[in-house]
């Protein structure tokens, strides 16, 4: 079972939001050092070193809605309030920029 796991619904066509949840990933990508990839409609992660060392996690990107679960590890469960504002925060810009 995820530790963070949030749903968003959106108002996009579904390539809109795969681009915007890649988008997202490249971002994390260069920020926490996360190695992601697309698995049809998912887009599962995974941070093998740095801040966020063992998180794993996916993006469901569906017609009207995104979907992010985040496993966190142990010593990042004490966070987990702070992480899902971010989230939550990140997912909203994202999906609602025109």
């Amino acid at each position: 079972m995820a530790t963070i796991d949030i749903r968003r619904q959106h108002a996009l066509t579904k390539e809109d939001a795969r681009q915007r949840a890649e988008d997202l990933a490249r971002g994390m990508e260069d920020k926490l050092g996360i190695r992601w990839r697309w698995e049809g409609d998912l887009i599962r992660f995974e941070a093998p070193g740095g801040a966020a060392k063992g998180t794993k996690g996916l993006v469901r990107v569906e017609a009207s809605a995104v979907q992010v679960e985040i496993d966190l590890p142990f010593l990042l469960k004490a966070m987990k309030g702070t992480i899902e504002s971010k989230v939550n925060e990140k997912l909203e810009a994202v999906l609602s920029k025109a």
